[in-house]
């Protein structure tokens, strides 16, 4: 299992790509919430809202994944894969049913 966290300027662009992501089952569930961010630009310090979207799916799909979100946003982004060392067997099973396994 695998868990992206990505960075999007707005809630609309987390909506369109996770129904991209989930209608050609890339993820079988994602979530996006409103953060602030904070940061250095070209030397001063900038703070501006931002939406984080966290994509549940398998090992192997990185590729797609970055293929797909640039097919919706052209801005420089962080897109960070995080490896889940365990989680409950009930939620594995529906991933597995919903998301095949890349060999």
């Amino acid at each position: 299992m695998r868990l992206y966290y990505v960075t999007l300027n707005t809630v609309a662009e987390a909506s369109q790509i996770s129904h991209a992501l989930l209608e050609q089952q890339l993820a079988v569930c994602t979530n996006w919430f409103p953060i602030t961010c904070a940061y250095r630009w070209q030397g001063k310090i900038v703070e501006e809202p931002e939406t984080v979207l966290i994509i549940k799916t398998q090992s192997g799909y990185r590729e797609a994944i970055e293929q797909l979100i640039r097919q919706h946003i052209s801005y420089t982004n962080v897109i960070a894969e995080i490896s889940v060392q365990s989680a409950n067997s009930e939620f594995l099973k529906w991933l597995n049913a919903e998301v095949s396994q890349k060999a």
